[in-house]
């Protein structure tokens, strides 16, 4: 059950889409930028409804 999400990379603020795996209730893993390369560490919840909220924020702090 995966899901498109669009994210704001936090190293250099462009618009990128991640696929989310709805099926695991919360999740963090890392994710590099398709942009600028830079790795994104990502935290997923899915609500009961099957929403997903994505936080991104940078690997290295």
């Amino acid at each position: 059950m995966l899901e498109t999400c669009t994210i704001d990379c936090p190293y250099c603020g462009e618009a990128i889409e991640i696929l989310v795996d709805c099926s695991v209730a919360e999740q963090s893993y890392v994710e590099d930028c398709m942009v600028c390369c830079q790795p994104i560490l990502l935290h997923v919840a899915v609500a009961p409804d099957g929403e997903p909220s994505v936080a991104a924020e940078p690997e290295n702090g």
